[in-house]
This record gives C-alpha cells, structure tokens and sequence, in this order.
C-alpha cells in the first residue's frame, strides 16, 4: 500500500565525503524499495567516499551537483551523518541555502548521527525536539533545541535520529513523513 502511496516521489540525499556508509546507503534502499526516485546531490556532482564505522568505505556515484539541484525538484532530504561530512557542508553556504528551502516549504527533513550540525548552522533548529549522536547533544541544546534520548524523533516533519543502530526506526518514520508530505510546523 505505501508503495503505492510513494511512487513518483523524489527524495535528495545531500552528502560530501566522509558520509557514514549505512546512514546513506540503507535509507536510500528503503526509499528505492518503496518506489521512491533518490538522488545523491553532492557539493560539486563527483562521486564521494564514505567512511564504513572504523575506515573508508565505498565511493557513491553523484545524481546531481549542488548547484543544479533546487529543493522544487523534491518531496523530502535526507542528511547523513559521519564526522566529516556535515562538518564540511555546515560551512557550505550553497548546502546550508539548499537544507533551509526545505523547511521553508514545508517538505520533510531527515537527520542522523552527526548531521544536526547542518541544522543548526541552517538556522532551524530553535524550538524543535529533536535527538542526535550524544556528541552533538550540546550543540543542538545551544541552538535552542530540544534535545531526547530517543531512536527516533519526529517533529512536523523533522525526523532524526542518534546512530547506525537506529536506522530502522528512523527509515519507518522517513517513509510515514515522506507519504504525509508537506506539514505546516516544518518552517525555517
């Protein structure tokens, strides 16, 4: 029934390199099972190398570069952790303009591990309840939000969620806000 709910939905995963592995690569499988079309958008539309728990992983095909993605182009985003990776897009005005589009249309927004620091350098963090890695905990707390203990949280639209571990429930709630669609609470 979801499956059906979901086709002809477009889903961004904005990523640079140093993504944690899982984080992009089993969202984007559930997505994808659900008959959701997925895009890889990265800083400058190369292939980028993700980091697998203790080393590098992987390398990921790019669908798009920054510059040629526009928030219009999709129903949701998804932004995978990993140390470097959204240490380097929260100083990516472009990423940063990009992320808060988003939450200025309304469309969900979904965070994990370590990529709440694009959030809060987004400016849309205040007020929201939302979770994280522990590490980044303070950060978010700084920024007026929120912050739980939890799997998952969801908040109009916001999904996030701590680590890898946690990638079921925060992939079931991706799915449920992704086929709710646009929620009035989800602003910058």
């Amino acid at each position: 029934m979801m499956k059906q709910a979901l086709n002809g939905k477009r889903v961004a995963i904005l990523a640079a390199a140093g993504f944690e592995e899982s984080e992009l690569s089993v969202p984007r499988a559930a997505l994808q099972k659900e008959g959701v079309e997925v895009h890889v958008v990265t800083p400058d539309g190369e292939g980028i190398k993700a980091w697998a728990e203790t080393d590098w992983g992987d390398t990921y095909e790019a669908d798009k570069a920054l510059s040629d993605a526009s928030e219009s182009d999709y129903h949701a985003l998804v932004l995978p952790g990993g140390l470097f990776n959204p240490d380097e897009l929260r100083t990516n005005d472009e990423a940063l303009s990009f992320v808060k589009a988003f939450f200025q249309a309304g469309k969900p927004v979904a965070a994990i591990c370590h990529a709440p620091w694009i959030l809060i350098n987004a400016g849309v963090v205040e007020g929201r309840r939302m979770t994280s890695v522990p590490s980044v905990a303070q950060d978010l707390l700084n920024a007026g939000a929120e912050w739980v203990d939890e799997p998952v949280v969801v908040d109009s639209g916001l999904v996030t969620s701590r680590t890898p571990k946690d990638l079921d429930a925060f992939n079931a709630k991706l799915l449920e806000e992704l086929q709710e669609g646009r929620h009035s609470g989800q602003h910058a």
